[in-house]
């Protein structure tokens, strides 16, 4: 019996020892890091596009509406980058549209013409015969007086007759004068809507010929031309169509102030606020950072692109002028969201988490007088590759990067075991 338990006894040393052996290099192969302690910062990390905060809209024309013209083509568009003086050529749209309007314009216009002259000729001829008329019927007034004047000496009923038709003559002549004067107003009438219409038809195709000349656009002022950009954020160009309502085709920025425009997720949103500082890094020049500043956040979330999840647009004012910055240049910029003067922290890589009874726990591995000891912390802020540790370890603990390859109930044994022995 005694020879059963020496030989257990000495199974389980030779044991002890094997794991020691192998738990000692494992620690030894093992990547270790210090906690760290100073400044800790957390970031949201974005791209942007350079814009000017101001610029001058280079425009199209916006009357055509009027015209029955919804959509114009860019046939021609200098570079984009070309310094231009006020008055300078930038861009012409195509004229067939404005040309074929024009050309029917002009159609209604000799039509109308061809109406009211023939308007005034029918009018002239109508009342030509009017008066005619008038004469006519005044002169047999005139003669149905005299055989009523020479009836005085025959029968009463000769004398009645002639005093009849001399009546109806008066009658007939009174009504051809109100007629005349009803005609006479009948053809002003004709003619006024006529001519309304011909000088309706003068003002569209004069009109016209003025929008022809705005189909050529010139810059309305000295700068570098930049394409503007459509809703969906394509850049227009030579091909690309304008609508009365958006007549933008480029603009003019002021380079002195110039901002980013980024897009941030919903899930970082809630982290960003006006006036929180960003360095701003410029993919043209890696090795220049700028200082800026949020803006404007907005308030209402939008999908752009074929990602379902919404973005939200942010403007970051670069609180720096440089000659090289240019529109359209795209950024990378770190928002700073916290900030933390002192504070004691490792990577992310070093802390992992264990569930118990829905209770979520973190823990990481601390190398504890060339042993393992794992330790259970309180995690506070988080950047993208470290974390505060406000419980648990201290600045310069040693702590394994990665979860060991040995078993946690081994290295809880272990430690178990050295404590007793150092009791004892």
């Amino acid at each position: 019996m005694k020879k059963i338990i020496y030989s257990s006894s000495a199974f389980v040393a030779l044991l002890l020892v094997y794991f020691l052996f192998f738990y000692t290099k494992e620690v030894e192969n093992d990547i270790i890091v210090k906690a760290k302690e100073g400044e800790f910062k957390v970031f949201v990390s974005s791209t942007g596009e350079l814009q000017a905060q101001n610029s001058i809209e280079i425009k199209g024309p916006s009357r055509v509406q009027q015209m029955g013209i919804y959509e114009m083509t860019i046939s021609k568009l200098v570079p984009e980058g070309t310094i231009v003086k006020e008055g300078d050529f930038v861009a012409e749209l195509d004229k067939a549209v404005i040309a074929g309007k024009l050309k029917e314009s002009l159609i209604n216009l000799e039509k109308l013409e061809s109406q009211y002259k023939l308007a005034k000729l029918d009018s002239s001829l109508t009342l030509s015969k009017a008066r005619d008329n008038l004469d006519n019927l005044k002169f047999a007034m005139e003669e149905a007086q005299i055989v009523k004047e020479q009836s005085s000496y025959e029968a009463p009923s000769i004398i009645r007759k002639a005093e009849i038709d001399y009546e109806k003559s008066i009658r007939t002549y009174n009504q051809a004068v109100k007629n005349y004067k009803t005609e006479v107003e009948k053809s002003i009438a004709n003619v006024s809507v006529t001519n309304a219409d011909l000088q309706k038809e003068q003002s569209t195709y004069d009109k016209m010929q003025e929008l022809v000349d705005e189909f050529t656009i010139m810059a309305p002022a000295k700068g570098m031309v930049i394409y503007a950009r459509e809703w969906g954020g394509r850049r227009r160009e030579v091909n690309s169509t304008i609508q009365p309502w958006d007549p933008t085709v480029a603009t003019l920025p002021d380079l002195n102030n110039m901002e980013s425009i980024s897009y941030i997720n919903e899930i970082d949103i809630q982290k960003i606020k006006k006036g929180q500082k960003v360095s701003v890094g410029l993919d043209a020049n890696p090795d220049k950072k700028l200082n800026g500043e949020i803006s404007r956040v907005a308030n209402i979330g939008e999908q752009r692109g074929s990602n379902d999840s919404k973005v939200f647009e942010v403007i970051i004012k670069i609180n720096e002028k440089d000659t090289t910055l240019r529109p359209a240049m795209t950024t990378s910029n770190k928002i700073l969201t916290n900030y933390v003067k002192k504070a004691v922290y490792i990577p992310l890589e070093a802390i992992h988490s264990k569930e118990d009874k829905g209770v979520v726990s973190n823990f990481v591995y601390l190398k504890k007088d060339g042993n393992l000891v794992k330790q259970e912390v309180e995690v506070g802020l988080i950047n993208e590759e470290e974390a505060i540790i406000k419980k648990g370890i201290k600045k310069d603990d040693e702590i394994l990067l990665n979860k060991p390859t040995i078993d946690d109930e081994l290295i809880e044994y272990i430690a178990l075991k050295q404590s007793k022995d150092k009791k004892q």
